[in-house]
This record gives structure tokens, sequence and C-alpha cells, in this order.
């Protein structure tokens, strides 16, 4: 008979629904969303760029959201094809291409006119892709993840390499996964399998990690204690200027100009911004890692409200914003990351 579990140790239910969350896969997420992002503004730049020209002569209009949608198919058809976690970059990836041609044209699906240049149609997807990470945030960072899940993703990549070995970088992965999942049932033969799998260094393409490393080189590179302060101030000022430079451009509200509730939104939550600022740069003599919080407050409230009423506004003003906040932020959490370990180590 199997030992009967208190409540205190009963697993969460989608543990017993057989659903361990991937401790990667908010890294997954976010490839995609950034995938998606760069995507519509690839195709929104070469179709400014070419006259936006339309394929299919004239009677036929081949819509790029039959591209998007088709490329969604594949990333669906490799999901549900392959088994171990080689397979999920990629997945990201093609999905990510596949979402950002689909969703670029919803202007056509919310319209009577199919109109392509709803002005609306930015912020909407802007909007979609800010649920989608509030969601993957409330799905994987809210709650630690049990050990089982680290066992189960350690035995995922064990899976994986029965077939083709395990490169020395990810047999370091499932090693540490391994560790994290502690003595929970099933981790001695996790280990045995894991020391088992030969050796073999080819290993399918992650276009994620490639992008990924080369970003948090740049930023280690970048940020020292005294660059981190520097870049962090230097970009916010860049994009609350520019959040308020924008708004007085197109500041003519009414019938004619933007809707006064997107003017009125970016220039309050810029004040929003400007007060976590201004706590941030208040603690950085007394408190670093507090300070840190209070700027990474201020960069979220851009990137969760500001940029939502900038992209009603005018949506390549607030692309080119929401990629330097996106960097601030990038700049931050490795300024935290590095703050926490300097902690670690003097306990």
């Amino acid at each position: 008979m199997a030992p009967v579990r208190s409540p205190a140790e009963r697993p969460h239910r989608l543990l017993r629904w057989g659903l361990p969350r991937d401790p990667r896969a908010s890294e997954h997420v976010l490839g995609f969303a950034v995938t998606t992002v760069l995507t519509i503004a690839v195709t929104r730049g070469i179709l400014q760029l070419s006259g936006f020209p339309q394929i299919g002569g004239d009677s036929l209009h081949v819509a790029h959201v039959l591209w998007g949608g088709l490329l969604l198919g594949v990333a669906v058809v490799l999901a549900v094809s392959f088994a171990g976690p080689v397979v999920r970059p990629l997945v990201a990836f093609v999905g990510g291409i596949g979402f950002g041609l689909f969703i670029d044209e919803v202007g056509k699906f919310l319209t009577q006119d199919n109109d392509y240049f709803f002005r609306p149609a930015p912020m909407i997807m802007y909007v979609t892709l800010v649920v989608v990470m509030i969601a993957a945030d409330t799905l994987h960072g809210r709650r630690a993840h049990h050990p089982t899940e680290h066992l189960a993703a350690a035995a995922d990549h064990a899976v994986a390499g029965l077939a083709g070995g395990l490169s020395a970088e990810r047999r370091a992965v499932a090693e540490e996964l391994l560790a994290k999942g502690g003595r929970a049932p099933g981790a001695d033969q996790t280990a045995a399998l894991l020391r088992v799998i030969p050796d073999d260094d080819a290993e399918a393409p992650d276009p994620l990690d490639l992008a990924g490393r080369r970003i948090r080189g740049l930023l280690r590179t970048i940020v020292t204690r005294r660059w981190a302060t520097r870049t962090t101030a230097v970009l916010l000022v860049v994009v609350l200027v520019g959040t308020l430079a924008t708004v007085a451009l197109s500041w003519e509200p009414g019938e004619r100009g933007e809707p006064a509730w997107a003017l009125v939104g970016a220039l309050l939550t810029v004040a929003l911004s400007l007060v976590a600022a201004v706590r941030g740069w208040t603690l950085l003599g007394s408190d670093r890692f507090r300070a840190f919080q209070w700027l990474r407050r201020a960069v979220l409230v851009n990137l969760l409200l500001t940029q939502v009423a900038l992209f009603r506004i005018a949506p390549w003003p607030a692309t080119l914003g929401l990629f330097l906040a996106l960097a601030a932020l990038g700049v931050i959490g490795v300024e935290k990351l590095r703050l926490e370990r300097l902690h670690e180590a003097e306990v």
C-alpha cells in the first residue's frame, strides 16, 4: 500500500494531473514574446519600406496571416512530435514568428473594411503579449517549483539523452536539476540513468539561447557597480523623456487627435515611473538592492502601463521605447543577481 501523505506533503493539483512545470518555461515564453515583437516590427518595417506590396496578383491576396498560421501549425507539430527539452526553444522561436505574422493583421479582422492600418491595432497586439507574460508569470513565477518538478526536468533531459547522448552543457544542466530535486522518489534512478548516458556534443540549434547568451554576455561586460547605475539612469531618462516628447507632439485630443485617455494615461504613468525611480535613486547610497528593486518597478510601470497608451498614440516610438525599457530591465536584472550573489557570499 502506498504511504498516505499529509496535506502539507500533498503535491499541487497540476502535479497530480501529470503536468509538472518546466523550470525553463519562463525563458521559453519570454523568447516567444520577444520573437513575436521582432517579427511584427520587421514585418511592418519591410512593408512600409517596400510600399505594402500584395502577393497574389489581381484576383488573390495571400495575406501574411496565412504564413503565420502555417508556422503556428509547424510549431504545434514539432511540440507533439519530439520527446525531451531540446525541441522547446525551437517551438518557441517558430511559434513566435508565426504568432507575430498572425497578430500583425489583427486590424483586418476587427474592422468592417479589413483595415490593416486600424489605429488601435498596435495597442491590441501589445496588450495581448502583456497578458501572455502576466499569465506565464502567474503560472511559473508565483509558486516555487516543487522538488519533483526539478527531478522531472532532469529525467526529461535523460530521456533525450537515451537516444543521442548528452552534451557536456546539457549534462551539467540535468545534474543541477537533479540536485534541486533533492531526495524525491526516483532521484537515485534518474542519477543512475544519467551516469550511463554517453557523451555527445551534437545537438539541435537553439536560436533563442544563442541570442540570449550574447545579450547576457554583453550585459555582464558593461554591468559593473558603476555602469549598472549609469546605464539604468540613461535608459530610464531616455524612455521617460521620449514618452513625454511623443505625448507633447501628439497632443490634440478630440475627434481629429489621439484619444484623451491615452494621452492622459501616458502622462500619469510617466509620473508614477518617475516617483519609483526617484525613490530608487534616494536608496542607492544606503541599500543598493532595494534601490534596484524600486528602479525595476519604475521600468515595469513603463512596460505594463505607459507602453499600452504609447502604442495607441505612436506605435514606432513606442516600439523603440519598448526595446529601451527591456534593455533597462535586463541591466537591472543582472545587477540584482550580482548583489544577491554578493549577499550569499557574505552570509
